[in-house]
């Protein structure tokens, strides 16, 4: 198994603390997401202007855009306690009914990957968010009771990458709902800006621009990646950092001008070099490149196929004609060609099973 990427990997426990000290406190140090921010910004206004706790919130969008961040900004803005869970850590209702029942008035229970819980929490949590009271069942068969639970309102924020798993009855109990979009370049060197000054470091302009554009969009790879050339340039003795330093810093940790890493060019390469730019299969790929096809299809994929580097079709994973030209090969005739490579005919396998195999002669 290969290491893990720079943009992808795993924080030690160091790691988390840096990145803890760097989350901004309130919603106006936190930068980007302006819509959600407006719209957050008036529903804890009139929460706190009625004296009653904050509407339950839900937000989903990709990790590392500041879900977790703003969940700690709701109980800062709502001068409440925070409770922090996870859907993975609630598998069975008595977990979920023991988390509910420590609560107190007002307070804040964030649960990350809200998506992950299992079944008969979730259905649980329906009637928690709406009447803030659960059912604890005693006994079984026949013979078991329910006894009626109240709770004292609160404010459940819910995280989420993949809205679409959530069930419907549960979305619906949210009383707000945001969305995390990507970032430009220019809001992400702003995120940059304020973390050089909470780390002391001396960056000029163009050193935050180019590290900015090599951050994929997300404030949490920004972030890393900052530490990594802040660890470069102290090493080498640089006191401030440039456009120069920061390329150098990222070139060594393999991250290229577009924020592609190690496990982006091999899926690339393999699938130009080895599959003739495809279609083939998404196991197949993953074999090319020594890697599980799950870390293939979350790591990579996303951010290839957000860039247009990578296609997704019936038949299969293709490379598209930027990543011929930013993979330094020459771009074949008909590349986008739908008639040649027959991705839309009708009954093609889906993309799990269109693994890739030579044209008979």
């Amino acid at each position: 198994m290969a290491e893990p990427s720079l943009v992808a990997a795993g924080e030690e426990p160091e790691e988390r603390a840096i990145e803890a000290a760097l989350r901004p406190k309130n919603l106006d140090d936190f930068v980007g997401q302006h819509r959600v921010r407006k719209q957050l910004s008036l529903v804890l206004q009139a929460s706190r202007m009625r004296g009653r706790t904050a509407d339950h919130v839900l937000f989903s969008g990709p990790p590392g855009l500041g879900k977790t961040t703003l969940a700690m900004i709701v109980a800062a803005e709502m001068n409440a306690p925070l409770r922090l869970s996870s859907g993975p850590a609630i598998q069975h209702a008595g977990d979920l009914a023991a988390i509910l029942s420590s609560l107190s008035e007002g307070e804040v229970l964030f649960l990350d990957e809200i998506h992950r819980m299992s079944r008969p929490a979730e259905e649980m949590l329906y009637m928690a968010m709406e009447d803030f009271r659960v059912d604890i069942v005693v006994g079984k068969g026949a013979g078991a009771t329910a006894i009626p639970l109240e709770l004292p309102p609160f404010t459940l924020v819910g995280a989420t990458t993949r809205a679409g798993l959530l069930p419907g009855p549960l979305r619906d109990r949210f009383g707000f709902t945001g969305h995390l979009e990507f970032y430009s370049v220019p809001e992400l060197e702003l995120v940059l800006r304020r973390s050089a000054g909470l780390l002391d470091l001396k960056v000029n302009s163009a050193g935050f621009a180019e590290i900015a554009g090599r951050s994929r969009g997300t404030p949490r790879i920004a972030n890393r990646l900052l530490r990594r050339v802040r660890d470069w340039a102290l090493v080498h003795g640089v006191e401030q950092i440039d456009a120069r330093t920061a390329s150098a810093a990222l070139d060594m940790y393999e991250v290229d001008k577009k924020g592609l890493d190690r496990l982006d060019r091999a899926v690339l390469d393999a699938l130009i070099t080895k599959f003739g730019g495809g279609p083939v299969g998404l196991s197949t790929l993953a074999i090319a490149v020594g890697e599980e096809t799950e870390t293939v299809e979350t790591v990579a994929e996303p951010f290839l196929v957000r860039e247009g580097l990578l296609g997704r079709t019936p038949r299969g994973r293709i490379a598209m004609a930027p990543a011929w030209a930013h993979m330094g090969y020459a771009i074949p005739s008909g590349v986008f060609a739908q008639e040649q490579l027959d991705l839309f005919e009708p009954g093609a396998e889906t993309s799990e099973a269109g693994d890739w195999a030579p044209e008979s002669q």
